[in-house]
């Protein structure tokens, strides 16, 4: 199978070519030829299996083959996602694959000012990446119109529901034109999704190239337990131990990511953080630094765990499991890609095997388990299974009793993190004041 026997026209087939892309993958295969025909799809395939290309490619040949040319402030294809990160990357794939058609892109999201994309919409663009909450404030602002939009793509619309866009994306879709095409593209279909589905797909090709959900096979998964405050320790350990030179690192909070970054720092590695308290251009040039290899490590929140596209890269660590089991399939999705091989090991505390259990119930199956010598936890991780179930409680061991002194008074724990503290310790509960005893 080619892309010449997809259809494709020559200028699309040539750009193919210049980008070495030997083959389509299995998604492109079917989805290709459906959007061609102009036809809704609804498509689930593993990230790293070429989904933008399965929706960019067809959908600029119809932008060359059909409809009128765009009018000032108006957008002819239009395609939802949920960060700036993401709005990026599919923005550069369009620009590649539409090398020398006469056509305008733009990328439209917040946390940048809002007066380039104004004046950008001008001229009108023929393809829009937007962010939901800035789309709508150009809408507002009579900077975009959507009377000429033939084609909506959604794309990783689960995430778009997990940060809170729902009612932004019902205002999107009762002001766009009900006469249009409209592609579903994720690597992970939820039930708030298909309902979704359902309302503003028109008979649409379902189409599934994987198991629903599952990473890429090629991915080598684990998990070290270890006690909360010991997972920092225990992430320096592994990295020097296992010489490991370039990775992305997830953690779950900003100050997570800071303390992390600052021991990485100190150890002598190029590192380099992404998160939501950072400006867009920063987070752009920390990406790019990654890419060329002048970072070795990227630390970063789940702001990054979709639209990071970058080649070859060889391993992810998961300090902290994510809240949402499906973004635990986002996060090692960014390794693994394009047939490649990865690794993406997750450092497990206690708390964490609820997500644990609802991760391995989400990809179907158990995750293989180790303990690092010197970092055994003193809480054990409950055994679960790929059903999502706790198998067992872990038992809390039983501290020995200290002898009662005479008079001594016990201090009350301090409860405040201090700057520069381990934002990975747990925190102590206060002691609660004896309340009266109750008489009978």
């Amino acid at each position: 199978m080619s892309f010449a026997s997809l259809g494709l026209i020559d200028p699309l087939l040539r750009n193919v070519q210049e980008l070495h892309y030997q083959t389509p993958t299995p998604v492109q295969v079917k989805a290709i030829p459906a959007v061609l025909g102009g036809r809704d799809v609804m498509a689930a395939a593993q990230t790293g299996t070429g989904k933008t290309a399965g929706f960019a490619l067809p959908l600029l040949q119809r932008l060359v083959q059909h409809g009128p040319a765009v009018s000032s402030n108006r957008v002819r294809v239009l395609v939802l996602v949920p960060t700036r990160e993401l709005a990026e990357q599919v923005l550069q794939s369009f620009v590649a694959y539409g090398k020398g058609l006469d056509l305008r892109y733009l990328s439209a999201y917040g946390g940048v000012s809002i007066n380039p994309q104004m004046m950008k919409l001008r001229k009108g663009v023929d393809v829009l990446v937007a962010t939901p909450g800035r789309l709508l404030d150009l809408n507002r602002q009579n900077a975009v119109q959507f009377d000429q939009v033939q084609a909506l793509v959604l794309d990783e619309a689960d995430r778009m529901l997990d940060l809170g866009f729902a009612r932004e994306l019902d205002a999107i879709f009762a002001a766009l034109p009900s006469k249009r095409q409209t592609l579903l593209f994720s690597a992970t279909f939820t039930d708030d999704i298909r309902a979704i589905a359902a309302k503003i797909l028109r008979n649409p090709l379902d189409i599934s190239v994987s198991a629903p959900n599952a990473p890429a096979s090629k991915i080598k998964q684990w998990v070290v337990t270890v006690d909360k405050r010991n997972k920092p320790e225990l992430f320096l350990h592994l990295v020097a131990e296992n010489q490991w030179t370039h990775a992305l690192v997830f953690v779950k909070t900003r100050n997570g990511v800071d303390y992390l970054a600052s021991m990485l720092d100190e150890a002598g590695y190029a590192v380099d953080t992404i998160h939501g308290d950072k400006p867009q251009p920063a987070r752009m040039r920390a990406l790019e630094r990654f890419k060329s290899g002048d970072v070795h490590m990227l630390v970063a929140t789940d702001v990054a765990a979709r639209g990071l596209d970058i080649d070859d890269l060889p391993l992810v660590i998961n300090v902290d499991l994510p809240i949402v089991a499906q973004d635990y399939v986002h996060r090692i999705g960014r390794t693994g890609r394009a047939g490649n091989s990865g690794v993406a090991v997750s450092l497990v505390c206690a708390d964490e095997a609820p997500q644990l259990a609802a991760i391995e119930a989400l990809i179907g199956k158990t995750l293989p388990r180790e303990e690092v010598p010197g970092f055994e936890a003193d809480h054990r991780v409950p055994e679960t299974s790929a059903a999502g179930e706790l198998i067992r409680k872990p038992k809390k061991p039983k501290k020995p009793k200290q002898p009662k002194v005479q008079g001594e008074q016990k201090s009350k724990p301090e409860n405040t993190i201090m700057p520069g503290s381990n934002p990975f310790s747990v925190k102590k509960p206060r002691s609660k004041p004896a309340g009266k005893s109750r008489s009978r």
